[in-house]
């Protein structure tokens, strides 16, 4: 997967969340978006899991943090001013309020487990939906 001069939107994601999709699912997605992991209990062979199913040798993995708050509040300085689809097993009020209220758009995916096919659905129309606006 090339990487992506300036990505359109910013995935972030545990890597267990994403194993088992569709084969070439997520690399088709990111075309115009960069993706960052959060380590879970998958660990390094999670990671390497969604390296090799993206066709990467390197891919950014989000800092670990003491607290879910801190690990939340990384996730947001790594979202910037761009658009972004955050999977995570869940969120505290504060990361869905910052969610609502933030300039650019964000889909918050509630999952602990690999992406079920009407989630890979509802991030499939965001993306373009994303894809719309910026034409």
């Amino acid at each position: 997967m090339p990487e992506v001069a300036e990505p359109g939107f910013r995935f972030v994601s545990t890597a267990s969340s994403l194993s088992g999709t569709p084969g070439g699912w997520a690399r088709d997605m990111l075309r115009e978006g960069e993706i960052a992991l959060v380590a879970d209990a998958g660990g390094l062979e999670a990671i390497d899991a969604v390296a090799h199913a993206l066709g990467v040798v390197t891919i950014p993995v989000v800092r670990g943090e003491a607290s879910a708050e801190a690990r939340e509040q990384s996730v947001m300085s790594h979202a910037a001013a761009l658009p972004l689809v955050w999977v995570a097993p869940a969120f505290s009020d504060g990361a869905r309020a910052w969610a609502r209220e933030r300039g650019p758009m964000t889909l918050l995916i509630e999952s602990g487990a690999p992406l079920s096919e009407d989630e890979q659905h509802r991030i499939e129309r965001f993306v373009a939906t994303l894809g719309r606006q910026s034409e």
